[in-house]
C-alpha cells in the first residue's frame, strides 16, 4: 500500500510504500513535550520504505540525550515527520503527517503512567465541527 504525506508548509513531502504493523498513542513525557499534546500518534513498520519526494535535505532530526526518543521535523513549520529508528530497521510515522487515510486503528495507549493530569474524561467533552462561537462552560 502507498501512502503520501507532508509537513504543514508543504516544503517537505514523502511517500511510504508498504504496510504499517502497529499504531500506538504514546503518553510518555517526551512525546507529550515534542507534540505539545496529550500524546503522540505513531505508526510503526519494519518493512515499509520511506521515499522523500521533496525537501529531504531540510529534514532535521533530534534525539533526546541518552534515550531512544527521536523526532524528525520540518525546520520551517515544525511539523513532525517520519524517521527511521533502531539501527535503521523500524520506520516511525506520525499519523497526522499523512495525507492518505490511516489504514489501521490505534491499538493501544502506551506509557499511561506518564500521561498528563488533564488527560482524563475527554470523551465526555462537548464536540464541535469547528471552533465554538461561544464559551463552552
Amino acid at each position: 500500500m502507498k501512502h503520501t504525506g507532508s509537513c504543514l508548509c508543504g516544503k517537505i513531502s514523502f511517500e511510504i510504500d508498504g504496510d504499517f504493523e502497529s499504531f500506538f498513542l504514546c503518553h510518555c513525557e517526551y512525546c507529550r513535550k515534542d507534540t505539545g499534546s496529550a500524546h503522540a500518534a505513531n505508526l510503526f513498520s519494519s518493512t515499509a520504505r520511506l521515499k522523500w519526494l521533496s525537501g529531504e535535505n531540510q529534514v532535521k532530526t533530534f534525539q533526546y540525550k541518552s534515550t531512544r526518543h527521536f523526532k524528525s521535523f520540518c525546520p520551517n513549520c515544525g511539523s513532525a515527520l517520519p524517521n527511521i529508528q533502531i539501527d535503521g530497521k523500524h520506520l516511525v510515522v506520525p499519523a497526522g503527517c499523512l495525507e492518505t487515510d490511516v489504514p489501521i486503528q490505534a491499538q493501544a495507549h502506551v506509557f499511561l503512567k506518564s500521561k498528563a493530569n488533564w488527560d482524563t474524561n475527554l470523551e465526555n467533552l462537548p464536540k464541535f465541527d469547528q471552533f465554538p462561537k461561544k464559551d463552552c462552560n
